[in-house]
């Protein structure tokens, strides 16, 4: 693998999508095609599952990096993107989904001006900003037993943090995309029951997404990876709730066909838990509130009758 690429070789990953895939939902926040260097998803195929489950509403959220060499960098250009997400939308509207043009875009603060210029530039409905792992980390899978050996927790997770810290406060993104992805990585050296015993850790980033007004997402790929659990866990979650958090969104981060809506009735019942009554949502005007169906308000947290409105 060269060094600028994606590093998912030795990320621990299971194959198998047995995820129950999720049925009459309103919205997967978080998608890939075969517009993202990572995925060979025809958008129509989504579409057309969405159909069949009865999922309302899709962001198309293909990657987009900033670093020269990147996987997703200049991959294909946003005219071609937006063309074909919009064409699709048409297309698929008269069946009932509705399909929104975004983006993931990698967070890298070395290039934080140039995501800037471009979301000056390049109108989406909806942004996700992602922190992700490329071979040159030392999560990589060649790099993340040494880079554990003889750290304390704090430390090893420190690069990672702090990079998601700085991705919250630029107040570029609608939604802060898998807040602790790199647990994909850190798996056997780290595992998830280790951060649960360490809640401090995740302190600063949900104080930050509070300050900024800045979403949480709840992604499920992390129930079909070695985590094990949604990236973050239900208890941050629900201390992104008790410390203020009012925007929750959730998304399956499918990148291939079977992944669709893969563990996002889940990730809906993570948010109800919590005590969120709404999803976080924009359509390219306005940030708005997409409602839980009603099957998880009677899910949620004590607290969900005092829930601020989006």
């Amino acid at each position: 693998m060269g060094e600028q690429q994606l590093d998912v070789e030795g990320a621990w990953l299971t194959d198998a999508m047995d995820t129950e895939q999720a049925r009459d939902l309103p919205l997967d926040a978080h998608l890939h095609t075969d517009l993202s260097p990572d995925s060979e998803v025809p958008i129509d195929l989504y579409a057309a599952q969405a159909v069949e489950r009865g999922i309302a509403e899709l962001a198309i959220t293909d990657h987009v990096d900033f670093e020269p060499g990147a996987p997703a960098f200049d991959f294909v250009p946003f005219e071609v993107r937006e063309r074909t997400v919009r064409e699709a939308a048409e297309r698929w509207a008269p069946h009932g989904v509705a399909i929104r043009f975004g983006a993931e875009i990698t967070y890298d603060s070395r290039f934080e001006e140039a995501i800037r210029d471009h979301l000056r530039r390049h109108a989406y409905d909806y942004v996700i900003g992602s922190v992700h792992v490329y071979a040159g980390s030392p999560y990589s899978h060649q790099r993340v037993g040494s880079w554990v050996a003889g750290r304390s927790l704090a430390e090893v997770m420190a690069p990672y943090f702090d990079e998601v810290e700085r991705a919250t406060r630029c107040g570029l993104f609608d939604t802060l995309g898998h807040l602790d992805f790199v647990k994909r990585y850190l798996v056997p050296h780290v595992t998830a029951e280790d951060l649960a015993a360490a809640p401090e850790l995740y302190e600063r980033l949900l104080v930050a997404l509070v300050e900024t007004g800045t979403a949480l997402e709840v992604n499920t790929s992390g129930l079909r990876q070695a985590a094990g659990e949604t990236y973050p866990s239900g208890a941050v979650v629900a201390r992104f709730k008790v410390l203020g958090g009012n925007r929750i969104s959730a998304g399956s981060d499918a990148h291939q066909k079977d992944a669709f809506a893969s563990g996002l009735e889940a990730g809906y019942g993570v948010a109800a838990a919590a005590g969120f009554r709404e999803l976080a949502f924009r359509r390219g005007g306005e940030r708005l509130a997409v409602s839980l169906p009603d099957r998880f308000r009677i899910r949620s947290g004590p607290n969900e009758a005092a829930s601020p409105s989006l």
